[in-house]
């Protein structure tokens, strides 16, 4: 180890900035799975899946870190005896001191995350989310303080998380005015002395920071403040929809008929056994084109809402997708149309296909966070090509060809 290396803690602090474990799903078990913060990292391998074949090509290869999309622990065991799947994992994981990490669904709604790969893979533009979250609660933190403590201010709440806004860090707002005071007589003043009215150039310094911070932010201004008594107000901003959120939303340029979404979308994931399948007339142009990475027939609704001429997922279910696709031809023909033209038409992919296209650009990610925190520092990353889809073979109907619709003899 040299003292370039980044810890296991400082890479993690990387990962969730990109993914931030508040914007996972309730139900999902997401960050660090096992692993020593103060360890050294400096190789990282990433997989959909912790299986132990994923796990013995990262102890095989040295990395100290292995990153995956789907927890390991997503249900609650009682035990990691080497004697479950599950434990001899986390077994041989610390055995060879490789930590396991994980960024689940706040990996799916992150900027940059599965879904906006999975939609750029597919040749979409104009991306916007198919279910925008709310931005996460902000406090705007507004503070007097004397002109000349001003910047030690700043850097002390910047310290404390305050003025991260997107890829920016320390952002702050500082205009100058006149503040007075009378100090009273048990009072001890940074300025004056008590019982004379003193009259002060103070600057306003206006930074904004998550809630969840609101009692580290404030203590960090009393405590770089020169004040007895700092003056300092704690806003609450109104929410608004933040850039991120389930699925996305784009466009095709030129647009493409069904089949030749379906055959780019077969080009741009790894292959499965499962293929690609659709539900559709296959000549029909598309241009509107929502995505989900992942399971994806429980947003059925909010693809209709969108307008999306087509869907493009994982784990399409029998009875929903046949509900979705009588509803559809419905109201087609009620609108003058073929019943195989109702919109949206269905795209479904292996599950760990339309995830799997977000691992090389995540180590991208991960390597110019590092080297950019860490001028002259970086950490090799390697994205595992195993097939970890759980189906290892098709046999394929007597007449296996794309057909338009009804029924084989």
């Amino acid at each position: 180890m040299t003292s370039a290396d980044p810890t296991l803690a400082d890479v993690v602090a990387l990962l969730d900035r990109r993914h931030p474990p508040g914007t996972a799903e309730a139900w999902d078990a997401v960050g660090t799975v096992c692993g020593d913060p103060d360890q050294p990292v400096r190789k990282v391998l990433l997989a959909v899946d912790p299986t132990l074949a994923v796990v013995d090509e990262a102890v095989a290869w040295g990395a100290d870190l292995l990153l995956t999309h789907h927890p390991l622990l997503l249900r609650a065991v009682h035990s990691v005896a080497a004697t479950t799947f599950k434990g001899a994992v986390v077994h041989r994981l610390t055995r060879a001191g490789c930590a396991l990490h994980v960024a689940h669904t706040n990996a799916d709604a992150a900027v940059g995350g599965v879904a906006d790969a999975l939609a750029e893979a597919i040749g979409l533009v104009d991306l916007e989310p198919l279910v925008p979250v709310l931005a996460e609660p902000l406090d705007k933190h507004v503070v007097l303080v004397p002109a000349d403590h001003a910047e030690a201010l700043v850097d002390a709440l910047a310290q404390a998380g305050a003025g991260e806004l997107g890829e920016y860090s320390r952002c702050a707002w500082t205009t100058t005015g006149t503040g007075t005071f009378v100090p009273g007589q048990r009072a001890r003043p940074a300025v004056g002395s008590p019982g004379h009215r003193e009259v002060v150039t103070e600057a306003r310094v206006e930074m904004v920071a998550p809630r969840r911070l609101r009692a580290r932010v404030v203590d960090a201004v009393r405590r770089a403040h020169p004040y007895e008594e700092p003056a300092f107000d704690v806003l609450e901003p109104a929410a608004l929809p933040g850039g991120t959120g389930i699925g996305r939303v784009g466009t095709l340029p030129g647009g493409l008929t069904l089949e030749e979404l379906g055959r780019r979308v077969a080009a741009s994931t790894p292959a499965t056994e499962q293929g690609v399948r659709l539900a559709g007339r296959l000549d029909a142009v598309v241009r509107r084109v929502a995505v989900v990475g992942g399971s994806g027939d429980s947003l059925f609704d909010a693809v209709r809402a969108s307008g999306a001429d087509a869907y493009v997922t994982a784990d399409l279910r029998h009875h929903p997708a046949s509900e979705l696709r009588e509803r559809a031809g419905f109201e087609a023909v009620r609108a003058g149309r073929p019943a195989d033209d109702g919109r949206p038409f269905l795209v479904d992919v292996a599950h760990s296909a339309s995830e799997w296209v977000w691992l090389p650009r995540a180590a991208e990610q991960l390597v110019r966070d590092v080297e950019d925190t860490w001028p002259g520092t970086t950490v090799e990353t390697r994205v595992s090509t195993l097939r970890t889809d759980p189906w290892t073979a098709r046999i394929g109907s007597p007449q296996d060809t794309i057909t338009t619709g009804g029924t084989r003899p």
